[in-house]
């Protein structure tokens, strides 16, 4: 585990695979033994097979002191009960009626980015991905969390009859009541240190404490406060006249839908854990897959003046979703940056019964038998590839590793057993938990 640590992302399984094989065991932290494969066979199995692979419980443990019970975290029925539910607010329409607000961030950043370029003569840096992360945290303020409120409310933010106004790209996010207590519950949740690692993988050691557990403590009181005035909003926003675009207001909506049992509807509690559930998946993801397209574009100025140029026969500044989509190049841009510079390298599945991992690839063990089957036992940690299926050179070619917009003219045919969702790519992963923001994340 040091040695991947050590390691940039996916580079050293990336070796180990040239030199034993698609299908590997290493072991992991405390010993625990994890297996690894590019095999696109097994991958599909492991990602389809939602009732047998799921997130390790020390994985849940973590993400759930951030994120509540949300998408992200549950498995089993409850995760099904809340994908139905969640599942209308993501649609394309939806999705289409959203452009608007991408846009718009997209041009106030494009201004500011000007402006600071005029003030220091062009002469200084500008960091990109401090900027873009600010923008995506307006556009999920803005797309995720609209709502209207009683006049009388005069929270940090939180304006009576206007969006959830994070103004980042023109204000400290740190200032931000909301953004702050956020900020702080993940930096506490991610951090790697012992105490917490010890406690996600020993549940009978979690009453040891950090001095991050008081702060964070204080943080999950604000968020839940807020969320709660976000949710009271949204609710009182269905019952009124004009139609609310933002993603909490459909998802109310639709868990309010008269098609939906009863017993099948989610919880306020099970509601409020999407709020930092959309923070966590609408923010640093997009800003940091946006910041890599830009250092992509730095690296090749032919790539770069080939999409200024389609980019500049757009005749207006502000694009309809249907008018980007019709940009084949940009279309190239994109996907080619979410294939090599995929924001999320990797993701683990542990194995909660026994099971028979089938392979596309034969693998030979020690004593020369071929198997065609991994004999998977409860507890087997399982690790998903994502980057390495995306630079895999037996799908992609030898030069895999390069950024080359021009490969999506002519897909490769073998790119077509990757199990993703979306793109011939794992970027969004597949299966039933399958990325349910992916055309929110694609589009802005």
């Amino acid at each position: 585990m040091a040695e991947i640590w050590a390691a940039e992302n996916s580079v050293l399984h990336e070796k180990w695979v040239e030199e034993y094989g698609s299908t590997i065991q290493y072991k992991g932290f405390f010993g625990f033994r994890r297996l690894y494969t590019t095999d696109t066979k097994a991958l599909n199995h492991i990602l389809m097979t939602t009732s047998v692979y799921q997130k390790p419980e020390a994985a849940r443990h973590n993400l759930s002191r951030i994120l509540g019970e949300g998408v992200l975290v549950v498995e089993g029925e409850k995760h099904k009960q809340q994908r139905k539910v969640m599942n209308p607010a993501f649609g394309p329409s939806q999705i289409r009626e959203l452009t608007e607000i991408f846009v718009s961030k997209a041009i106030q950043l494009r201004d500011a980015w000007a402006s600071e370029n005029d003030r220091k003569d062009g002469q200084d840096w500008i960091d990109a991905l401090s900027w873009l992360s600010r923008t995506t945290l307006d556009v999920i303020g803005l797309a995720g969390l609209f709502f209207c409120f009683p006049t009388a409310l005069t929270l940090t933010g939180l304006h009576a009859g206007f969006n959830y106004k994070f103004d980042a790209l023109s204000e400290d996010p740190k200032k931000n009541e909301l953004n702050a207590a956020f900020a702080l519950m993940f930096k506490a949740g991610t951090r790697l240190s012992l105490i917490p690692m010890i406690r996600a993988y020993f549940p009978f050691l979690r009453f040891l404490k950090t001095e991050q557990d008081v702060k964070a403590a204080e943080a999950r009181k604000t968020m839940t406060r807020i969320s709660h005035e976000l949710l009271r909003g949204s609710k009182n926003s269905v019952h009124e006249k004009g139609e609310k675009r933002d993603l909490l207001t459909l998802l109310v909506k639709s868990n309010m839908d008269t098609d939906i049992p009863e017993h099948q509807r989610m919880s306020d509690q099970d509601v409020l854990a999407q709020i930092p559930t959309f923070l966590v998946a609408g923010h640093e993801t997009t800003s940091t897959g946006t910041t890599w397209a830009l250092y992509a574009l730095t690296q090749d100025k032919a790539v770069q003046n080939k999409l200024r140029e389609e980019l500049f026969s757009v005749d207006t500044d502000n694009p309809t979703m249907d008018q980007l989509n019709a940009l084949p190049y940009l279309d190239m841009v994109v996907r080619e940056t979410l294939r090599v510079h995929s924001p999320v390298p990797s993701t683990i599945r542990i194995a909660v019964k026994d099971d028979l991992l089938p392979l596309g690839h034969p693998i030979t063990d020690r004593k020369g038998a071929v198997h065609n089957f991994i004999k998977v036992t409860k507890g087997q940690m399982l690790f998903i590839p994502i980057l390495a299926i995306n630079r895999d050179k037996s799908i992609w070619g030898e030069d895999a590793a390069e950024f080359r917009p021009e490969r999506w003219e002519h897909v490769p045919e073998a790119a077509a057993n990757v199990p993703g969702v979306w793109g011939n790519m794992l970027t969004f992963l597949g299966g039933p938990r399958a990325c349910i923001g992916y055309r929110f994340s694609l589009v802005e």
